[in-house]
């Protein structure tokens, strides 16, 4: 039988103190939150693997891995008073570690079975489920003090990034081809500047790919 409580402290110990995760809020987050309970049941001894881990029978959603998803919120720098949307909350373990930081989380979720399974998951606390198309974001509750992509994007929509408040950090994978770029985008007085932060792997998020360009 696996001792999820000692995989835990090692996915921590191993995989993410070492990628420079330092913010002990959210050391505390990842040692609080089981991450076994938001996989299938017969992914579970896999759940604390250095992998993006698979979380529907179909297509390829999947928790990100633990250092690429505890670097990205390690950079957007969320408060104890923020509002956060988690955009692809999937079966909703993202958005149960950011409600241990953050004042309040919306976790958006297009796919049907994968909201029933967030929905369970997230009954309690300081979390909100949403159900709609993720590119749209949530507009209905915005705007957010910080935005998380969990999974890869071709393009980050306007309608997302414009549901920023000024102040505001979206982070997200960013790139096309199998590595792409953590990248956070920062908007100051009205205006939006990105930054590139670390190389990272992670599924491509549907809705997010880029338009197909127009041959002549």
């Amino acid at each position: 039988m696996v001792d999820y409580a000692q995989a835990r402290r090692t996915m921590v110990d191993c995989q993410v103190r070492p990628s420079d995760v330092t913010d002990l809020r959210i050391i505390a987050a990842l040692l609080d939150v089981p991450r076994e309970r938001f996989v299938p049941a017969a992914r579970r001894p896999i759940a604390y693997l250095d992998i993006d881990v698979p979380v529907a029978e179909t297509g390829r959603r999947a928790l990100l891995k633990p250092m690429v998803f505890a670097k990205m919120i390690q950079a957007a720098a969320i408060g104890e008073s923020d509002r956060v949307l988690d955009v692809g909350c999937a079966t909703g373990y993202s958005s149960a570690v950011l409600g241990k930081l953050a004042g309040n989380v919306v976790a958006l979720e297009e796919d049907p079975a994968l909201a029933r399974v967030a929905a369970d998951n997230l009954a309690a606390g300081n979390v909100s489920l949403a159900s709609g198309p993720l590119a749209a974001g949530w507009p209905a509750a915005a705007p957010y003090d910080a935005i998380l992509l969990e999974g890869a994007v071709e393009v980050v929509p306007d309608a997302i990034l414009a549901q920023l408040k000024d102040g505001g950090r979206l982070v997200a994978v960013v790139g096309s081809g199998p590595m792409r770029k953590a990248t956070i985008y920062r908007k100051a007085v009205g205006r939006l500047s990105a930054q590139t932060l670390f190389d990272a792997a992670a599924p491509l998020l549907p809705g997010f790919s880029k338009p197909p360009a127009f041959v002549f």
